[in-house]
């Protein structure tokens, strides 16, 4: 077998940050493969997060995600910013890779310097994210992509793992695709910042937007100061209502800074990430007692009736601490 290349992190990180494509797509590679590297490339990209606006977009499958992100980037193009676009797809049943149906819409953007498209197999992963989601976003942050668009799988009911990652999320519907009851099963109206009803030159857009709009009346977002996410129609197609969209992340980014809520969620998404590392080095302790180890031996003493299952976690956990 091969010798495995070392990795010279500082250099990869700084052609990354000079706009290599080639070396922010292989710091992302080191995150999804869980490199041995990985531990070092996160303490050197640490001082340089935090700066990126991350924009989630979610939304049922069709409504029109990808190519409302194109719109997206070509508005924020047009300011200058440097983008990125991180697009979680279905992960192939054969090769365990994304199926980068996103690349095909966002092919006008490709050539463009500053924009970076990433896609990202889910691999399972429920929530419409990929469990590496958040170290990609770091790895994009320090690389200096001043606005990160996340881009989920299609979403049904409880996949709303986007907002917990976001900064400003986006909900993404469509005329004849769902009402706003439907919409209220789904969980997106505590998770959306912003609503977009896209293909709004279809028939049925007026009254999808008008059933949001009292849908949103309903919750408990009538008190002074708290944001009223506004609903938007967007022919996404065509490139109509972007600008729009833009203006009202500006206006929530600007009512973030000024109520804490900006320091509030980066804390618990900090938090989440903190926490799932945690847990996922536990379990992987906790694989090594598995066997004829401790683990084995408790789970058979509950099957025998000697042990509950609480006292057995605790003489796991007592020997994994």
């Amino acid at each position: 077998m091969r010798a495995r290349r070392e990795i010279d992190v500082p250099a990869l990180v700084e052609k990354a940050r000079a706009g290599s494509p080639r070396a922010l797509g292989r710091l992302i590679t080191l995150v999804e493969n869980a490199d041995p590297a990985l531990r070092e490339v996160m303490a050197t990209l640490a001082p340089l997060t935090g700066s990126a606006h991350i924009i989630g977009l979610t939304g049922s499958p069709g409504v029109g995600k990808s190519t409302s992100t194109s719109m997206l980037v070509t508005g924020l193009r047009r300011r200058g910013l440097r983008v990125g676009v991180l697009a979680v797809d279905p992960s192939s049943p054969f090769s365990g890779g994304a199926l980068l149906g996103d690349r095909i819409r966002l092919s006008d953007h490709v050539l463009d310097d500053g924009v970076y498209i990433r896609s990202m197999a889910s691999r399972g992963h429920l929530g419409g994210l990929a469990w590496a989601t958040p170290q990609a976003l770091r790895v994009m942050e320090a690389a200096g992509c001043d606005v990160i668009l996340v881009e989920t799988v299609g979403v049904g009911q409880s996949e709303v793992e986007v907002a917990g990652l976001a900064d400003t999320t986006i909900v993404l519907l469509a005329p004849g695709m769902g009402d706003g009851v439907q919409a209220a099963k789904a969980g997106i109206l505590e998770v959306g910042d912003i609503f977009v009803v896209n293909k709004a030159d279809r028939d049925g857009a007026d009254a999808t937007a008008r059933e949001i709009r009292h849908m949103i009346s309903l919750g408990d977002r009538t008190e002074p100061g708290l944001w009223r996410p506004p609903v938007i129609k967007t022919i996404a197609d065509q490139n109509q209502g972007g600008d729009e969209v833009i203006e009202a992340i500006d206006k929530h980014w600007v009512w973030m800074s000024e109520r804490g809520e900006l320091t509030r969620r980066r804390r618990v998404r900090a938090t989440r990430e903190v926490e799932a590392i945690a847990l996922a080095q536990l379990r992987s302790r906790m694989g090594g007692l598995s066997g004829d180890g401790v683990l084995a031996e408790a789970v058979g003493e509950v099957l025998e009736g000697r042990l509950d299952p609480y006292a057995a976690a605790d003489r796991v956990v007592e020997v994994l601490t």
